[in-house]
C-alpha cells in the first residue's frame, strides 16, 4: 500500500515541478486576468496563457514522437504538439490570414492611397529592432523572427519564426507580440503626444470618398498579382489576406465570407494559441534570451509608432494642414485597435474630430507591410 501511495505522488504535478514551473504558471494566472479582466485581446491571450498553464503542469503534453533508430514512430508526441506542427507548417499564421481579410474593409485604404506610405513608413521599427538585434548577438535569422514582432502582427510573427527555424523562440516572440498588441492603447497615446503639438492633433480630416464595389473587387487581386509578382515570398500571407477580402467584397459566396470571418476563424485561434502558449515551458521561456526578445519587441513597436507619426508629420506638411499626423501611429498594423487609438488621442484634442474610418487606411496597409516585411527577410535568407 505504501508503495502505491509514492508511485501516485511521483505522478502527481507537485513531485515533478521546478521553481521555474511555478513562476510559468503565475505568468500565465496574470495574463489570464489581463485578458478576461482587463479584456487584453481575450480571444488569443485566453487560449496562449492557458496552453501556457497547460505545459507548465503537464510537460508531455507538447512532448514530441518517440522514434526507434529507423525513424520510426513508437510513442505518439502530446496534443499540442500536433497543434504546434500546423504554426510551424505555417498553416494556421495564413488561415489567421484570410480570416481577417474576409473581416476587413480596404475601403479607406483604397479611398486613400497614401495611407499605403504610413504604413510603410510603420514598419521602420522592425527593421530599427533587427539591426539592434544584430548588435546584441543575435544571427541573421533569430534577429529576423524576433524584429516583426514591431509589426504588433502576432500571426506573422508565429509565420516568420517558423519559415526561419526559430521554433525555440517562437513562444516569447509570439507572447511578446501579443502582449504588445493588447497594449496598443498604453503604449502609444504617449509617444503620439510627445511627437505631435496640440495644433496638429486637432485637424480635420476630409470625408473619404465612395469606394465603388468593382474597386474594390479589383484591389485584392491587383495587389495579390503585383505584391507576390516581386516578392514571392509573401504568397501565403497576402495570399490568403487578400483571398480572404475577395470572399466578402466579390458578394456571392457569403457562405465561404462567413466561414472564414466566424467559425474557421475561431477554430483556428483556438489552435494557435494554445500550441503558441504550449511552447513557453519553463525550461524554454525563463532565460535572458527571452527577456532580450521582450525588450527588442518593445523597441520595434515604439520605433514604429514614432516611424508612423512622423511620415504622418511630413505627410500633413506636404499637404498644407490635410493630413493629422496621429493617423500615421496606426500603421504598426494592431486590427482595428491601433486605428482606434488614433481615433481616441484625436478626440482628446477635439471632441468633434472623426479619425478612425482615416486611420483604418494605414491600420490595414501595415498588415500588407508587415507581410511584406517578413517576406522580405524570407527572400534574404533564402527560405521559400
Amino acid at each position: 500500500m505504501v508503495e502505491i501511495i509514492e508511485n501516485l505522488l511521483r505522478q502527481t504535478a507537485f513531485y515533478n515541478l521546478t521553481w521555474g514551473n511555478y513562476v510559468m504558471i503565475l505568468v500565465a494566472c496574470i495574463l489570464l486576468f489581463c485578458a478576461i479582466k482587463l479584456q487584453y485581446e481575450p480571444l488569443l491571450l485566453i487560449p496562449i496563457s492557458f496552453g501556457m498553464l497547460l505545459v507548465n503542469i503537464y510537460p508531455g503534453i507538447s512532448a514530441e514522437p518517440v522514434t526507434d533508430a529507423n525513424g520510426v514512430e513508437t510513442a505518439a508526441g502530446g496534443l499540442l504538439y500536433y497543434f504546434f506542427k500546423l504554426d510551424e507548417w505555417a498553416i494556421l499564421p495564413s488561415l489567421i490570414f484570410m480570416g481577417v481579410g474576409a473581416m476587413t474593409d480596404f475601403g479607406p485604404l483604397i479611398a486613400n492611397p497614401m495611407s499605403f506610405f504610413l504604413g510603410a513608413a510603420a514598419q521602420f521599427g522592425i527593421y530599427a529592432a533587427y539591426f539592434i538585434a544584430l548588435a546584441m548577438g543575435f544571427n541573421g535569422m533569430e534577429a529576423a523572427a524576433i524584429s516583426i514582432i514591431g509589426g504588433a502582427d502576432g500571426p506573422t510573427s508565429i509565420f516568420l519564426a517558423g519559415k526561419l527555424g526559430q521554433t525555440n523562440l517562437m513562444g516569447p516572440i509570439a507572447v511578446a507580440a501579443y502582449s504588445y498588441m493588447s497594449l496598443v492603447p498604453i503604449i502609444q497615446p504617449p509617444i503620439m503626444k510627445l511627437f505631435t503639438t496640440e495644433k496638429e492633433r486637432k485637424i480635420k480630416m476630409d470625408q473619404l470618398r465612395h469606394v465603388s464595389k468593382l474597386e474594390k473587387i479589383l484591389f485584392p487581386i491587383i495587389v495579390t498579382i503585383v505584391i507576390c509578382m516581386i516578392l514571392p515570398t509573401t504568397a501565403p500571407l497576402v495570399g490568403m489576406l487578400m483571398l480572404g477580402n475577395l470572399f466578402k467584397e466579390c458578394g456571392v459566396v457569403r457562405q465561404l465570407t462567413e466561414t472564414a470571418s466566424n467559425a474557421l476563424m475561431y477554430i483556428v485561434v483556438i489552435l494557435l494559441g494554445t500550441s503558441v502558449g504550449a511552447t513557453t515551458s519553463a525550461e524554454k521561456f525563463l532565460q535572458v534570451t527571452t527577456l532580450k526578445i521582450v525588450v527588442l519587441g518593445l523597441v520595434a513597436f515604439a520605433f514604429g509608432t514614432w516611424a508612423g507619426v512622423m511620415f504622418g508629420k511630413l505627410m500633413c506638411v506636404l499637404t498644407h494642414g490635410k493630413i493629422n499626423p496621429l493617423i500615421g501611429s496606426a500603421g504598426v498594423s494592431a486590427v482595428p485597435m491601433a486605428a482606434r487609438v488614433s481615433q481616441k488621442v484625436g478626440a482628446e484634442a477635439d471632441p468633434t474630430n472623426f479619425l478612425l474610418m482615416h486611420a483604418m487606411g494605414p491600420n490595414v496597409a501595415g498588415v500588407i507591410g508587415t507581410a511584406v516585411a517578413a517576406g522580405t527577410f524570407m527572400a534574404i535568407f533564402g527560405k521559400f
